[in-house]
């Protein structure tokens, strides 16, 4: 086409003009980062498919301990009921655990239960630890005995004790146990991959139970509601320290 500027003709001229150039460095640039969002979306995926799988083995770990926990209570209800029927009695099965607490401080104390409460992790009045008994840790609780308290705890008091004051050990730290992945970055390896497992290896005394009761920080408790009754005299005498056998538990429900 043509236009006409006075007397002579003007032919218009061709839009010839080209797009700029994207600079290689942009591109790859580009593909790079859609590279990356692709594969972490894609992990992300795998991630939340593992937790979901986990989900399903952390509950029926927990299905299972629970019928464990029944099987046994009931297995004892029954026993007892035979014995009584022929006049007999049941002696139910040693507690192979016990929870062990600090209740005076350091003023005169003898050297020997002073570093048996230090391997005890008992530092500081009120703190409570879980100890599998044996001849030679019974031994050192009777040394121990007019500085602590202790006594065979239910699996009522494990699973609060636990749940309300439990904080784990993760590099020397003290961090609260606010989620199972803590709990299976330490002792994973020991197949305890969350809170029901670790409470199941303390209640039962398992084979990793060394494991589990030293990643437990030692639990600060309270003094209990409506205070001591007196110190140094012996649980069987009217006072506090010494065994107090499952009378540890309603003890433990006023200071925690």
């Amino acid at each position: 086409t043509q236009s006409t500027w006075g007397s002579y003709p003007i032919a218009k001229m061709a839009n010839t003009k080209q797009p700029p150039k994207v600079p290689e460095t942009i591109l790859k640039r580009r593909k790079k980062n859609q590279e990356a969002r692709l594969k972490h979306a894609k992990a992300k995926l795998v991630e939340k498919k593992k937790l979901q799988d986990k989900k399903q083995v952390i509950f029926k770990r927990a299905e299972k301990y629970v019928k464990e926990y029944r099987t046994k209570e009931r297995q004892d209800v029954r026993m007892a009921r035979q014995a009584r029927k022929t006049d007999n009695f049941y002696v139910p099965a040693e507690s192979k655990l016990a929870l062990v607490m600090r209740i005076r401080g350091i003023n005169g104390v003898h050297p020997r239960p002073r570093k048996i409460m230090q391997l005890m992790r008992l530092r500081q009045i009120n703190n409570g630890t879980f100890v599998k008994l044996n001849k030679a840790t019974i031994m050192m609780l009777r040394i121990a005995e007019p500085f602590i308290t202790w006594g065979y705890p239910n699996l009522k008091s494990v699973r609060e004790l636990v749940y309300k004051r439990g904080y784990g050990k993760v590099e020397g730290r003290r961090v609260p146990l606010t989620d199972n992945a803590i709990i299976e970055k330490v002792l994973g390896r020991y197949g305890i991959i969350c809170m029901e497992d670790l409470i199941h290896e303390i209640y039962t005394v398992g084979p990793n139970f060394k494991h589990a009761a030293n990643f437990l920080w030692p639990f600060k408790l309270n003094t209990p509601n409506g205070g001591w009754r007196r110190k140094y005299n012996h649980f069987n005498d009217g006072g506090d320290c010494g065994l107090r056998d499952t009378q540890i538990n309603p003890l433990l429900r006023r200071m925690i």
